[in-house]
């Protein structure tokens, strides 16, 4: 993903084999969990090469392999996070990468309005999942990185990759925790810093001993057996709320302008 070139000729082959695409969804990530003093730059600029521009690749891709005139809708899905809106300690590239992807897809989302071309552009932004990239990203810490929980199933998460396929949103929020850093980080950013500085970097120790020397997979793949659970299905929830963006932000404060109207016409 983080190959322009490849991708392109990638999706040119899938093109010929299977006809335009209907639907391109964009997810591929690296991470490193690492105070950011001890990156490498090279560590930051991969990072930022596979999480965000991948995502800017892919959908520059699937823009100009989706016909334009043929009158059918079709869907590109960004997967985000909860840490585009809030980051935490020990993951400076990726919080980065995922807060890039916000400020892309709103742009492009507006271009194509203004297209009038018939292509919706949705974010899903993601909770804790468990998958495989605790198991073999970078990692400093004293300990193994887990999902900071609550952790969530691959495949509960994926039903909004699909609802977004489905109708098209523009943005779906995945769990209580992607709604808590939300809507927290618009009220009280300060006390979220603080809150992350106290408490964000042992949420993402999992307490098991981190092996010496394993492999991680920031410069090659590593092996790992073909499934999209990692090593946290033992903690991980099957069921997760799934809601649209644009009307919790109106019905939380919509709600609080109303309380206030309310409150106000009381005292009066």
């Amino acid at each position: 993903m983080a190959d322009a070139a490849a991708l392109e000729a990638a999706g040119d082959a899938l093109t010929a084999r299977l006809g335009p695409p209907d639907v391109w969804i964009n997810c591929a990530m690296q991470t490193a969990f690492s105070p950011f003093e001890q990156m490498t730059v090279e560590e930051f600029d991969r990072i930022v090469a596979v999480t965000l521009m991948g995502q800017v690749n892919g959908c520059r891709a699937a823009l100009r392999l989706m016909p334009k005139d043929d009158g059918r809708t079709r869907r590109i899905v960004n997967i985000g996070s909860g840490l585009a809106y809030r980051s935490v300690p020990f993951q400076s590239a990726y919080c980065a990468a995922k807060h890039g992807i916000n400020g892309f897809t709103a742009s492009l989302r507006s271009e194509l309005m203004r297209q009038d071309r018939p292509v919706t552009l949705s974010m899903v932004q993601l909770p804790a999942v468990n998958t495989p990239q605790f198991d073999w990203a970078r990692n400093r810490l004293d300990r193994m990185p887990q999902p900071a929980p609550p952790i969530y199933a691959p495949d509960a998460v994926a039903r909004a990759a699909v609802r977004a396929v489905r109708e098209g949103p523009r943005e779906l929020l995945v769990g209580q925790s992607v709604l808590k850093l939300v809507l927290g980080h618009l009220v009280a950013p300060d006390w979220l810093d603080r809150k992350m500085a106290e408490a964000g970097a042992d949420l993402q120790k999992s307490g098991r001993d981190e092996p010496g020397g394993r492999p991680d997979n920031l410069d090659a793949p590593v092996p790992y057996p073909a499934r999209a659970e990692g090593s946290f299905s033992d903690r991980q929830q099957d069921r997760v709320l799934i809601v649209d963006g644009g009307w919790t932000r109106l019905a939380v404060f919509g709600g609080v302008s109303l309380l206030l109207f309310l409150l106000g016409l009381a005292l009066g």
